[in-house]
């Protein structure tokens, strides 16, 4: 599972560094709209992750770290985060 999140956080990367080159060196029509507008779903996609998952971003040691790396990479990061220890319950 760590190689499947490590090479989808690898795409990602490679598709914001797409958007840039795009930003700065236009492609050709109708490719340098459909890169945009992709970048611009995506990057409000992660918008929303930031604030679905507000509270165990805040609980983190290094929340702004994390809020980049969702920016980022998405849900890939948010898979990562590990999951509050849940507390033992005894029965009687």
């Amino acid at each position: 599972m760590k190689v499947i999140l490590g090479l989808g956080k690898c795409l990602a990367l490679v598709f914001w560094l797409v958007v840039l080159i795009n930003l700065y060196q236009p492609l050709v029509n109708p490719f340098d709209v459909l890169i945009n507008l992709a970048g611009c779903l995506l990057l409000l996609t992660h918008l929303l992750e930031l604030l679905l998952f507000h509270r165990t971003i805040k609980a983190r040691p290094q929340p702004w770290r994390d809020r980049l790396l969702i920016l980022l990479v998405g849900i890939l990061h948010v898979r990562t985060l590990a999951a509050p220890a849940a507390t033992e319950t005894t029965h009687a």
